[in-house]
């Protein structure tokens, strides 16, 4: 009989005890942070009605949504009424829609949950991924954007990281540039979707891509120049004052700039305009040294839930990379060679001395600690319980055999230092604090 490939699906993954623990422990910290800046949970459902999602995500976001075939009757004729979420901010717009008059204003919410996209898989890229989004519902005020800003880099900051920075522009300002470069505002997708792969093919690259979309020869001239002067961001400002919108775009940056302050390292990065097309307003971008790639992102979207109902209501929020954060931690992890079992493990010896083992692993986790008996079966040998121990990371091994159960003792040996002790039972639980304390 065949074998079935046990491999997961492309671009999908099993998480092991290790990576579980890792992410819930983000996941708690992320938590804690957003709840100390006011925000409140909320959850959505895995899957929506194809509606909602598309037609909100741009012209190469449509087109990794996951659709779900009609079941029943219609199954054979291969068409979709349904979709797995591809993010979380447009269920949170069908949400507030659906439930505005329920909500406070503003509203401010976090989220944590997998999301789905037909990608192309690779290196911290998946089609099944989490996301952690936090949002501002009803504000028109820049102090919900720097708000927003403040708490996902607060985030980053209590999960350990480093090394980052943040880059913010605004979509009015990106508008006006279209409008000084001489662009067709009905051409503006076109030239957004290009320049917002700066970063990842390079000035050259986004040149190849307008002249591709049969941008205007005089554009692009003028945008190559802008973009190699020796000071882009100047040269862009200095373009963006011959624009009414572009002014107005600029004063949204510098704006946020100043409610920010220095409670975030922050700069103004030009062509930055975020591949969505539901954002109208601040966009930023938050990029790791050691990734060179984005670990968090968001901006406003006020025309979003507008969709949903005949009122536009403003918006805004951000979304933390918890892959490629959790790429991070996992690396940091295995240089500090941290380890996910418990911190002690009560042998077992003998089959005599099974439940003997169950009951003290019981009264040392009554203490307060992490443990479990050895329940490995087999050939009981102690080599090979302290092996499984070591692998584990365990710290301390208590062993008591027929000789400690006769004598009312009990020996705990360190892995780390191979300091072995015996002591009587009724003292067990003094020694072993000081052991894992220490």
């Amino acid at each position: 009989m065949p074998t079935i490939d046990a491999n997961p699906a492309s671009g999908t993954r099993d998480l092991l005890p290790d990576d579980v623990l890792r992410r819930e422990r983000a996941f708690a910290t992320i938590r804690r942070t957003f709840d100390a800046h006011g925000f409140a949970p909320l959850e959505t459902p895995a899957f929506e009605r194809l509606e909602v999602l598309t037609g909100k995500y741009g012209e190469e976001g449509d087109q990794l949504i996951f659709k779900i075939l009609r079941r029943g009757e219609h199954e054979a004729s291969g068409e979709a009424d349904l979709a797995l979420r591809y993010d979380l901010t447009v269920p949170l717009a069908r949400v507030a829609a659906r439930y505005g008059s329920q909500l406070p204003t503003p509203f401010k919410r976090y989220q944590i949950a997998p999301v789905w996209r037909a990608d192309r898989p690779g290196k911290g890229r998946f089609r099944e991924f989490y996301q952690c989004d936090v949002d501002t519902i009803g504000s028109d005020s820049l102090t919900a954007d720097a708000a927003t800003l403040v708490a996902v880099t607060d985030a980053l900051e209590a999960l350990g990281l480093t090394g980052f920075r943040v880059q913010v522009n605004s979509r009015k300002a990106l508008r006006g540039l279209v409008e000084a470069y001489g662009i067709a505002v009905e051409r503006e997708g076109d030239a957004l979707v290009a320049l917002d792969k700066l970063d990842k093919i390079g000035l050259a690259g986004v040149t190849a891509e307008l002249v591709e979309r049969d941008l205007p020869p005089a554009a692009i001239a003028a945008l190559e120049a802008d973009l190699s002067a020796a000071d882009p961001a100047a040269a862009v400002r200095a373009r963006l004052e011959r624009s009414e919108t572009g002014v107005a775009g600029l004063a949204e940056v510098d704006q946020l700039l100043t409610l920010v302050g220095d409670a975030v390292p922050v700069t103004y990065a030009p062509v930055l305009a975020r591949g969505l097309s539901y954002y109208t307003g601040p966009v930023f971008e938050v990029v790791h040294d050691g990734l060179d790639a984005t670990i968090a992102a968001g901006g406003r979207y006020d025309g979003l839930i507008g969709m949903f109902q005949s009122v536009d209501v403003p918006a805004t929020g951000g979304s933390v990379g918890l892959e490629r954060i959790l790429l991070l931690l996992e690396a940091a992890e295995e240089a500090s060679a941290a380890a996910a079992g418990p911190e002690v493990l009560v042998t077992v010896m003998d089959e005599d001395g099974a439940a003997d083992a169950v009951a003290l692993a019981g009264r040392i986790r009554a203490a307060g600690h992490s443990v479990e008996p050895y329940s490995g079966g087999g050939r009981l040998k102690l080599a090979k319980q302290l092996r499984y121990a070591d692998r584990r990371g365990v710290r301390v091994a208590v062993i008591r055999g027929v000789e400690e159960r006769a004598a009312a003792t009990v020996t705990c040996k360190a892995l780390a230092t191979g300091e072995q002790r015996t002591v009587p039972l009724a003292d067990l639980e003094s020694p072993l604090a000081a052991w894992l304390e220490a």
